[in-house]
This record gives structure tokens, sequence and C-alpha cells, in this order.
């Protein structure tokens, strides 16, 4: 029924928009796709995987860790591969391929060294009982998982918009030559945004790996591809845009499943990619850059 089927697709677009969220934080500062994002949705999962398993840490424990741990890679990976080319002032095509290179080497990598096999959190690592309201089934990971990506997402919105720290994160998106004039130094925000970028893919690693059950190396591709559509519906670069594509993302994604069939679920994204680029090509929320002679 549509009421359940809408319950399905708000848990679904709500990890949706925390994936992307992270992806468009990173590339409306650094002005940069970093393909390796995937890797940090990944890399959150396993850690807490780990965490449940070796250290009998309880869910609410292993996801703040996994979204850490997967912050802390995102900053070394940044700083490994992108620092000397922003020194360099390379052009956006080299920061592109050097993040697919080493995207494709980080999950051969994990490949090797975990397996391909899907691996699942423990029995019990969290009640997942139900609750009946009406004619709506609501079980209590998805309870989880919604209030988990609202908390993470409304953090990270009142930190941008309303911090000196998310001030000058903006200033440096703005104009990292002004912002240095002013005193800020960038290659610090520059790594606070990777560290928040990174944390937010782990985050939403550990959510949908719970939500699924199911952890393996290469579950980030499957997430990029509807990172990339989320970001270009929502607009490059806003925040605000990849909080509603991800939304509207989730509940077609539900709808055409339950209505038409779920053979063309993993359609859905490339359709809204394509009918935003035909329409609105700046993406919900995107606005025209002012060109001045």
């Amino acid at each position: 029924m549509l009421e359940q089927q809408l319950v399905n697709g708000l848990v679904l677009g709500a990890t949706y928009a925390l994936f992307a969220l992270g992806f468009t934080l990173m590339f409306g500062v650094m002005g940069v796709i970093n393909l390796t994002y995937g890797v940090y949705f990944a890399v959150g999962a396993f850690a807490a995987l780990w965490s449940t398993q070796a250290l009998g840490l309880p869910i609410a424990a292993a996801l703040p860790l996994g979204a850490l741990i997967a912050g802390v890679i995102a900053v070394a990976i940044d700083t490994l591969l992108l620092t000397r080319l922003r020194k360099a002032k390379a052009p956006e095509l080299a920061s592109l391929m050097v993040t697919l290179g080493a995207t494709l080497f980080l999950y051969a990598g994990m490949a090797a060294a975990l397996g391909t096999e899907i691996r699942r959190f423990p029995a019990g690592v969290f009640d997942g009982g139900a609750y009946q309201l009406g004619a709506v089934r609501i079980g209590a990971t998805q309870i989880l998982i919604f209030g988990a990506a609202v908390a993470l997402v409304v953090a990270l919105m009142a930190l941008v918009r309303g911090s000196r720290l998310g001030l000058a994160i903006r200033a440096v998106a703005e104009n990292p030559d002004a912002a240095a004039l002013m005193g800020i130094n960038g290659g610090l925000m520059l790594r606070v945004v990777s560290f928040l970028s990174g944390a937010l893919g782990g985050a939403a690693g550990v959510l949908v790996g719970l939500n699924f059950n199911a952890i393996q190396p290469f579950m980030g591709e499957h997430m990029m591809l509807r990172g990339f559509a989320v970001i270009i519906v929502g607009g490059l670069g806003d925040l605000r845009g990849a909080l509603a594509a991800g939304l509207l993302l989730g509940f077609a994604e539900v709808l055409t499943a339950a209505y038409i069939s779920s053979t063309f679920k993993d359609l859905t994204a490339f359709a809204l990619l394509v009918a935003t680029l035909w329409f609105r090509p700046l993406g919900l929320f995107g606005r025209a850059a002012a060109k001045r002679a």
C-alpha cells in the first residue's frame, strides 16, 4: 500500500541524502569530484562490522566509530593525493583522473584483503523488532536509520550555516585567496571538509549495511551512481539540493519497484538525471554563476 511504500522511500531517501551531502560538501568546497568517496562508504561499513564482531560494541557505538575511521581515511587520502595537485593549481581533470586510479587501487586492495563475499552484522547487534501504526509497519532498524540520518544532516547544516567554522569553510569555498588574506587557514579547512565528508560517507555506509545487512568491498560503487545523480539533480555543490534530491530519489525508487517493476528500480536514478539535464541543467537549487568581463 502507498503509506508503507512512502515510509520505505523516506528511509531509503534519508540514506541517499546523507551519502550525497558529504559528496556535495567535498565538491562544493574543493571544486573536484573525488571518486574515492565510495571507498569511504565501504570503509565505514567494514569498520562498524569489525567493531561489533571483534569488540562486541552495540550499533550505537559502532556507527560513530565507523564514521570516525572513514573520516580519518578521507583526510589521509586527500593529503596524499590531492594536496600537491592543489598547490600546483592542476586542472580539475588531473584530480579526477588521480582519484579514479586511487579508487580502482583501493577497491582491489580491499577485495584482496577482505574478500568479496557478503558479510553481515552479528545477530542481535540491534533489536530488529517492528511497530504497527495503523496500516503501516515500521521496523526498529528503519527508525534508527532515519533518526541517525536526520541527526547527522541537522548537525551538518548547523555547523556549516551557524558556526564560525562553517563560516570559514564557506569563505574558502567562495574565494580561497580572499579567505587567506583574512587569516583563514585554507589547508586546515580543506582537511576539515575531507574529514566531515568522509565521516558522512562512512556513516551512510553503516546505515545502508545495517538496513540490508549486506557488506562487501564494492558496495560503494552502487552508491556512487546514486551520488552522482543526486548532486546533479539537486544542483552541484548545494547542500539543500542534495537533501531534496536524495529524498526524491528514494521515493522514486521505492514507488517504481512497488508499482511498476523492480527491474526498473536501478534505472530511476538515470531517468531523473537525464530529465534534470534536459529541463533544468543547473539542478533543483542550482544557480547560474555570474561572469564579468
